[in-house]
């Protein structure tokens, strides 16, 4: 099985989180992003994350990869576990802020994607377009990484356990986890001590390594 991906796409970074979760093995290939014609031979689109099986046959949905390879998988399963309502409204109220801090930074990150200057040129100019000038939210960092401690000291009571949000991996870790890694491009964040300890733990058993502390999977 191949998945193709974005590194800084949230949903790339769930569906990868499942292969690591289940042990299950993948080769993950990351597509530039001005490539049109591969996401579009494949699933009719400009899309990620795309799973392509040995038979030819695609999932383009995150959700559908992450419940597909976890009910084919053996054990218990990730899309069993328990959910809190208070970490998906969480994460879609802090995201705006999270985005804000994560764009500017991941425009200039070595991020595959962005491995020519088409590619991070299209990519500036797509994110500008959905959350305004780049420069400019990045002159805004002092009042986003005040919002943002906010969120933060929010989330750290919701994390019941470092390995996973609810004590039992659930698609909440799944929703989660994509969204903190973001933050691991941004200098200055001050994590309280679950949120950091939820994030490293989570990135070695996803094997989804954080940007600024990168892991060898195993």
């Amino acid at each position: 099985m191949r998945l193709y991906i974005y590194d800084h796409c949230p949903f790339s970074a769930s569906a990868r989180m499942i292969f690591g979760l289940r042990d299950v093995p993948v080769d993950v290939q990351t597509l530039l992003f001005d490539d049109v014609e591969t996401p579009t031979r494949l699933v009719g689109e400009k899309a990620v994350p795309i799973l392509e099986f040995d038979d030819g046959g695609t999932l383009a949905d995150s959700q559908a990869i992450v419940r597909g390879i976890d009910a084919e998988a053996e054990g218990v399963k990730v899309m069993d576990g328990p959910r809190n309502p208070d970490i998906e409204r969480w994460v879609s109220a802090a995201s705006g802020t999270i985005a804000a801090l994560f764009a500017p930074r991941a425009a200039e990150a070595p991020l595959g994607e962005l491995a020519t200057p088409e590619a991070a040129q299209q990519f500036r100019d797509k994110h500008a377009e959905m959350l305004g000038d780049l420069d400019a939210l990045r002159e805004r960092t002092p009042e986003l990484l005040n919002d943002l401690t906010r969120w933060l000291d929010e989330l750290e009571p919701l994390i019941q356990s470092p390995e996973a949000v609810n004590q039992v991996l659930s698609l909440d870790d799944i929703a989660l986890y994509p969204v903190l890694r973001h933050l691991s491009l941004v200098e200055g964040v001050k994590y309280p001590e679950t949120v950091d300890a939820y994030r490293r733990a989570m990135a070695k058993l996803s094997r989804v390594p954080l940007h600024d502390e990168p892991i060898e999977a195993t």
